[in-house]
Formats: structure tokens, C-alpha cells, sequence
């Protein structure tokens, strides 16, 4: 999902939201809340409000980096190194003077706020006391090509063939917390997948012309499916891009350029980011302008209500995405389950996956035959446990691929659009 940096009112609107939310809880079918405030919201409406403390003395900086003020420390060594050394002064200096505490006005609530394994809502080192127990995973990551191979191999701790903390899953445990936002059930159980290997080949992402990058799967020879909300940010649709996939293949990568897309009639990106109501909408159908699936081949598509509802809780999922802390590297659950089902066109699961996921397949097989049964979403509260996680059933969709593929229905190009509600679907021509 992409990330929104908001003005200090925001506040005033979450607490507004929260209330409300409260007062008007929904129960779905299996007795999970819908309605109250999540993480997501909390990620949107609080990033960068938080208030960088005092200058301590001995520690010296600036805020000359882009990334300054973000609440995550950017500084080589000690953070991201996204930034140059001194130049993300506010968000470092108490992880490098060692004085981490809980300034936060968010601390001591239950929640982790700081970025990366949090809301986001703190700046990095305010939040001790809730965060405590994933600290030790801050600024490390599983980006090196050999991780989840269960051998380390950081300087460190191994023989060095994966740079210092890009190996973490293998050079300390598989285990989360439960208070962590990533991989929140108890253990990171995902693996690398083989992007020269079908179905691996045909998921792949699209690098969008307006920032930011979602993963995307071919479901026809021009066709992909990924998330609305990959698209549609401040009230506009802004859908072109160049996908990429199959990097391990034979000849590298393939490339295509995003040349039209379909949305779901009731998609409204402000009700989708400010409760779960239409959750279900979040699917996004583009068109490439090259049959790359006739060279590739193309994975199918399956509405699980047309195909026993309940009875595929019992089936094994697959699932892959370009996660944030893989880097380049195409990783997933090759064994994970549907938890639920929603009346809003949602399932639960229990499918490893976090941001960067965002409209990723989840598939099972039949024979030979992948199917995606929905495509990765977001995630909701949950005051009982870890959080809840959420894909969007394929069923809205599934009927509208081969019209969509032969131009019958769509937007007829990338044409932005406005503030407001997408236009219907046409209807299909005769």
C-alpha cells in the first residue's frame, strides 16, 4: 500500500473516525469485528506526526535527506542507509546516543508504533516499552538471494556471502512476536520462489510511472490482476507502468507496459482506506500492450463461491509477492490455509505476507492447473490476537476477464481519473 504523510489535523479526524468505528461495530459471519480502527489507519493518518525530542549534546546532524523526518532513522550503520551519514539527525539520535525511551504519545498503549514493524504513528526509539520485544529485528531484513536456506550467512555471524543484516530469518530464528505488523503469526514460514519456474514466472510487479511498485500476476496472455489501491491514491486512478517478471528466465526478464485497467464499480478509495466495508473491491485488471503469456504461459482463475465455499478452507494455499524485505527476490507460502470467509468478497488467512504483497495470488492447484482464488489486500484489528489478514476474493472479477482481455469493456487507455467514484463497468458490446 502506498504511504501518505498527513498534516497534524489528522489526528482530530482519527480519533473522530474511532469513535465512530466503536459505536458501529459489524460482526462478519464467523464472529470477526469489522468497523473498528486498524493499523492501516493508524499507518495513513499518524506517520510523520510525531515531534523530534531536544538536541542532545555529543550528537551532531542534520535533516538535509529526503528522507528526514519520516520517524525511521535512514543513517548507514545505525539505520536504513538510506541516507548519508549526518543527514537524518531527528529520526537517529536516540538510537545512536542509546537513549531509546518512551517519549511517544502513543507509548505504552499495547502497540508497537514505530515504523517498519509498527504503525508508524512513533519516531524510531520512542516507543520502548511496546516495542521492546521486536527491536532486535529493526533495520534487518531477508534481501540476500540465498535467505530462508537455513544457513547464515552475514560477516558476522556467518561466512559472509550475504552482507551484514540481509540474511536475518536464517542468522536468528523463524520466530516473530505477535506485536509485530509483519508476519504476525508467531513464525515467518515463507520461502524464495523460482522466477524461472511456472507459476513463479508469470507473478511478477509493476513499477508505476507515479511511484511505488505492487506485485502482479498474469491471468491471460495481456492480462493482470493486482490491488486497487495500488492504483487509486488522493481521489485519482493513475494506472500506468511497465510490469516486470520472470527475472531467473532464460533470455532475463520480460517487460510490458500497462496500457489500460478495470476497476470494480464500487470502488472508492476513501471509504476503502478509512474502514473495511468494501475491502472486497480491491482488485485492479490491467491490460499490458505485449502477449507476453503466450511465450510464459498464464496462471487461471477460480470463484471459490461458484466451487464449494467452505469446503476450499480445507485446500492448500499458495501465495507469493514481492515483499519490502526481500528486496528483488520473489518470496511466499507454499503452504497456508483460508481462515474465513466474509460476506464483503473477503477471506482471512494465515498466509505470511506484508507490505509489498499488495495484489499478490493466492492460488491452489488442481493437477497442473493454478488457480488464483484471491489477491492480497490488507489487514484488520484484532483486540484477541494478532492482526487479522486480508485478500480479496477473485469472484467480483473472475467473469469480467475475458471481456476486459478483448476490449469490450475497460477505460480505453490510461485517460486519469478524477476525484470521485470510477465510472461503471460498460456494458459489454454486441
Amino acid at each position: 500500500m502506498r504511504i501518505h504523510v498527513l498534516a497534524f489535523a489528522a489526528l482530530a479526524a482519527l480519533a473522530l473516525a474511532a469513535a465512530s468505528a466503536s459505536a458501529q461495530q459489524i460482526e462478519t459471519i464467523d464472529g470477526f469485528v469489522e468497523g473498528a480502527p486498524d493499523s492501516r489507519d493508524y499507518a495513513r493518518l499518524l506517520q510523520q506526526v510525531g515531534k523530534p525530542g531536544a538536541r542532545p549534546a555529543g550528537v551532531s546532524g542534520n535533516d538535509s535527506c529526503q528522507w528526514a523526518n519520516d520517524n525511521e532513522c535512514d543513517e548507514p550503520g545505525v539505520g536504513t542507509g538510506a541516507c548519508p551519514s549526518g543527514t537524518d539527525y531527528s529520526d537517529c539520535w536516540r538510537i545512536m546516543q542509546g537513549v531509546e525511551d518512551d517519549s511517544c504519545r502513543w507509548a505504552r498503549d499495547g502497540e508497537c508504533d514505530e515504523p517498519g514493524f509498527g504503525t508508524g504513528a512513533c519516531p524510531q526509539g520512542t516507543d520502548l516499552t511496546d516495542c521492546g520485544d521486536v527491536i532486535h529485528l529493526r533495520f534487518q531484513t531477508d534481501r540476500c538471494d540465498t535467505a530462508f536456506n537455513g544457513v547464515c550467512e552475514e560477516p558476522s555471524r556467518g561466512d559472509g556471502r550475504c552482507e551484514a543484516r540481509t540474511d536475518r530469518t536464517d542468522c536468528s530464528t523463524r520466530d516473530r512476536p505477535l506485536t509485530i505488523n509483519d508476519h504476525f503469526f508467531g513464525r515467518d514460514d515463507r520461502i524464495l520462489m523460482d522466477t524461472g519456474a511456472f507459476p513463479w514466472s508469470v507473478v511478477g510487479y509493476v513499477d508505476f510511472d507515479q511511484g511505488g511498485t505492487c506485485t502482479a500476476t498474469l491471468i491471460g496472455p495481456d492480462v493482470l490482476i493486482t490491488a486497487a489501491h495500488c492504483i487509486s491514491e488522493g481521489g485519482r486512478v493513475t494506472a500506468a507502468g511497465e510490469f516486470r517478471t520472470g527475472e531467473a528466465l532464460a533470455g532475463g526478464q520480460r517487460t510490458a507496459r500497462v496500457v489500460d485497467y478495470l476497476l470494480d464499480p464500487d470502488w472508492n478509495e476513501p471509504r476503502f482506506s478509512n474502514s473495511d466495508d468494501i475491502d472486497g473491491t480491491d482488485w485492479a485488471l490491467l491490460r499490458i500492450d505485449r502477449r507476453i503469456g503466450d511465450e510464459l504461459g498464464h496462471v487461471g482463475v477460480l470463484d471459490l463461491s461458484q466451487a464449494g465455499g467452505r469446503a476450499a478452507q480445507r485446500e492448500r494455499l499458495w501465495q507469493a509477492g514481492y515483499s519490502w524485505d526481500t528486496g528483488t527476490n520473489l518470496s511466499g507460502n507454499e503452504d497456508c490455509r483460508i481462515l474465513d470467509f466474509n460476506r464483503d468478497n473477503t477471506m482471512a488467512h494465515d498466509c505470511d505476507t506484508t507490505r509489498g504483497d499488495s495484489g499478490s495470488p493466492f492460488m491452489v492447484r488442481r493437477g497442473e492447473e493454478w488457480l488464483v482464488v484471491a489477491t492480497d489486500s490488507n489487514f484488520r484489528s484484532n483486540p484477541n490476537g494478532p492482526m487479522i489478514y486480508i485478500a480479496a476474493l477473485s469472484g467480483r472479477w473472475a467473469g469480467l476477464v475475458e471481456p476486459f482481455q478483448a476490449g469490450e469493456i475497460g477505460n480505453e487507455g490510461l485517460r486519469p481519473r478524477g476525484p470521485g467514484k470510477p465510472e461503471p463497468i460498460a456494458p459489454i458490446k454486441k
